[in-house]
């Protein structure tokens, strides 16, 4: 039964989902709806100061109605989870892109924020420098598992390590001081080209991330 208050942006976990069973298998299914439906009693019993979408959704809040921040990263550090953002972009952006309320009166704040992300490295080489530097305030929500599925020599090592240095540049950026002393340690600068390189390289911080881990990148995992 396919009911009519199932809106598109849900429709996953209803009868359409049979097509998502077909193709990931019954058992994997289950254990997909699993997960959506422990995050869901967790959200309904978890104590506000512990409820993890209650927190997300505040600080989403806090940063878009705050801090103007008009745009939020999503940035999956795993190559299984690549359309995530895209997902997540439909999922957030249609469910609060309306700027009326159900009774048809104006929202009195600020609608959901542009969704935007990429996997990985990639977005490391598309975005990142416009996150660390610009003048724009973008949160991120780095999402990595901690136990890969592709043992591929120290490629999950690197890429985890890439992880946490990007959510720590983030937070304390690198200031002035440090970027001479780093190309004064270096070598093969003169004083005039270090300092035309020091604003290229500094980096303020304060920029805010949630880092999201999941043991193993599981269907439990993943419908949570």
């Amino acid at each position: 039964q396919f009911w009519d208050w199932v809106g598109g942006r849900y429709s996953l976990w209803s009868a359409i989902g049979l097509s998502v069973m077909i193709s990931i298998g019954y058992d994997n299914f289950v254990e997909f709806l699993t997960g959506a439906h422990i995050m869901d009693e967790h959200f309904i019993n978890a104590p506000t100061e512990n409820n993890l979408p209650i927190i997300l959704a505040l600080v989403g809040i806090w940063y878009n109605n705050f801090f103007g921040s008009e745009t939020q990263a999503i940035l999956p550090y795993d190559q299984y989870l690549w359309r995530l953002p895209a997902y997540l972009q439909q999922l957030d952006m249609e469910s609060n892109g309306k700027g009326a309320t159900k009774n048809g009166r104006m929202v009195s704040t600020h609608t959901g924020p542009i969704i935007f992300g990429e996997a990985g490295t990639n977005g490391q080489h598309a975005f990142y420098q416009l996150i660390h530097q610009g003048t724009k305030l973008i949160p991120c929500d780095f999402i990595g598992a901690i136990q890969t599925q592709n043992c591929i020599g120290e490629h999950h090592r690197i890429l985890m390590s890439n992880f946490f240095a990007q959510t720590e540049a983030l937070m304390i950026g690198k200031t002035p001081e440090e970027v001479k002393r780093e190309l004064e340690s270096a070598g093969g600068k003169s004083e005039d080209e270090i300092q035309l390189l020091i604003p290229q390289k500094t980096f303020t911080g304060g920029r805010p991330s949630n880092s999201l881990l999941v043991k193993a990148l599981t269907p439990r995992a993943l419908g949570a």
